[in-house]
């Protein structure tokens, strides 16, 4: 087999503009243009024919055509009596951690008194419905349940429900049992055996049953749905985006590790390779001013690519536009990188960890050290692996509590608050064109604000000047 090696960026040398650099980082090709074409098609079946269109679906898709579309709890409850008792402790254990970070993420109220009588307050308020999707496929992903359901569940969610994949050696065309034995550990017990865009479509608008056991309802509306998946997954989101809200357009998973001469090349290799498991188009970068390290790395990736189990998908994944080794010209340039390619996932291995970190301004999250590899934070860190990808660290951020909540703000003005203020509301409005608007407000304290005449006079009559 031919020599593994990722592709070299050398920008050592270079000077260049901030759009240079944008267009110059590795990403994945998201593709979601193309597959709407293919999405709309399922998002109307499901919106017109509800369970009869996601069995069919179903069936052409996951190639299982299930019998019940929700699961019944007999299944939950047969699921977690059959897991291995040390997968269950580890699932518990990521469970403990991760709800005790949540805990100390609820926004706390907030309140400002501008003058007596004028207070703006701000509620955080739990959505109400959420429906949360778990991919299936190469990989099952028990712990993407505990990313997304934890947070709802503090935050105070009155109402969550789960899509997943049916299991394709299921004859029942029930979920993997692992993904039905964690529902069950954390007491979701609204899942559905539904996967890709017509899961994204039954969330969205709703399904009307089509068979005795789906009920006249088979499955409600939500207000917001989150959690990954593919293309498909990721392109229905992106459609019914504005009907119900959504975390995020996710795409393909990616690392970046940003360290310099010191950094063991064995273990920056063995946590690319990690990250290129996942997908073919997983991206993996490194970001390192010293050759040497460079050099090593792909010595490593040579070694031990060949002896991990998934080693066809990850010498893709590798070898890919996505990945590479970009070298710089010193711990500057790597910071600037960094920031430019807005890693889902940020290694920082070098001397001096704090010192970089303190100048990242984009990254999902970040990983100290050598001994914070991404896979603490996929399971057991306690933060959340549900991350903003392909460059959108710039702006967006990792699914927590938040996600889960919306900030309203109350505003509370009694007569002594508005008065002061309700002749320069007036003005303001005057100034828009809206007079309606300071009407409204002058209403409260003259007779007659409709008198353009007089209106100065009887706002000084009334205090108001």
């Amino acid at each position: 087999m031919s020599k593994l090696m990722m592709r070299t960026m050398d920008l050592r040398g270079k000077t260049m503009s901030r759009a240079q650099l944008l267009a110059a980082m590795p990403r994945a090709d998201m593709g979601t243009r193309e597959a709407s074409a293919q999405v709309q098609p399922i998002l109307d079946q499901v919106r017109e024919h509800g369970a009869a269109a996601l069995r069919d679906l179903e069936e052409k898709f996951d190639h299982v055509r299930p019998h019940d579309l929700r699961v019944p709890a007999s299944a939950m409850q047969e699921a977690l009596d059959g897991l291995d008792s040390k997968v269950r402790a580890a699932i518990e254990e990521s469970v403990t951690r991760i709800r005790k970070v949540c805990t100390t993420q609820v926004p706390k109220p907030m309140a400002t008194d501008l003058a007596p009588g004028a207070r703006v307050s701000e509620r955080w308020i739990p959505i109400e419905r959420v429906g949360l999707y778990v991919p299936g496929g190469k990989a099952l992903y028990p712990s993407s349940v505990i990313m997304n359901a934890v947070p709802a569940q503090i935050a105070g969610v009155d109402s969550l429900a789960v899509a997943t994949p049916p299991a394709s050696d299921d004859p029942r065309g029930l979920p993997a049992a692992i993904i039905l034995a964690t529902c069950a550990i954390l007491g979701v017990d609204e899942v559905y055996a539904v996967g890709g865009a017509q899961a994204v479509a039954m969330f969205a608008y709703g399904a009307k049953g089509s068979e005795p056991q789906d009920g006249e309802i088979l499955c409600d509306p939500v207000d917001k749905i989150t959690g990954p998946g593919n293309i498909f997954v990721a392109t229905a989101k992106q459609m019914v985006s504005g009907m119900v809200g959504i975390d995020a357009v996710a795409g393909p998973t990616e690392i970046a590790i940003l360290a310099d001469g010191q950094a063991n090349p064995d273990w920056v290799a063995a946590d690319l390779i990690g990250q290129a498991e996942h997908d073919e188009l997983a991206g993996s970068v490194l970001i390192t001013d010293s050759q040497d390290l460079a050099q090593g790395v792909q010595e490593a990736l040579d070694r031990r690519v060949p002896r991990t189990e998934h080693a066809d998908r990850v010498r893709t994944s590798l070898g890919g536009n996505q990945s590479g080794i970009i070298l710089t010209d010193g711990i500057d340039q790597s910071i600037d990188v960094a920031n430019a390619y807005a890693a889902e996932h940020l290694e920082v291995q070098t001397a001096d960890p704090d010192a970089v970190i303190d100048r990242i301004r984009n990254a999902g999250a970040i990983f100290r050290g050598p001994y914070s590899p991404v896979p603490l934070g996929d399971y057991m860190a306690g933060s959340n692996h549900v991350l903003p990808t392909g460059g959108t660290a710039r702006f967006d951020v990792a699914l927590g509590v938040h996600t889960f909540m919306k900030p309203v703000e109350v505003i509370e003005y009694d007569q002594e608050g508005l008065k002061p203020i309700a002749a320069k509301i007036n003005d303001f409005a005057v100034s828009e064109d809206l007079p309606a608007h300071g009407e409204c407000v002058l209403s409260r304290f003259l007779d007659d604000p409709y008198d353009k005449a007089d209106l100065e006079a009887n706002e000084e009559k009334a205090g108001l000047r």
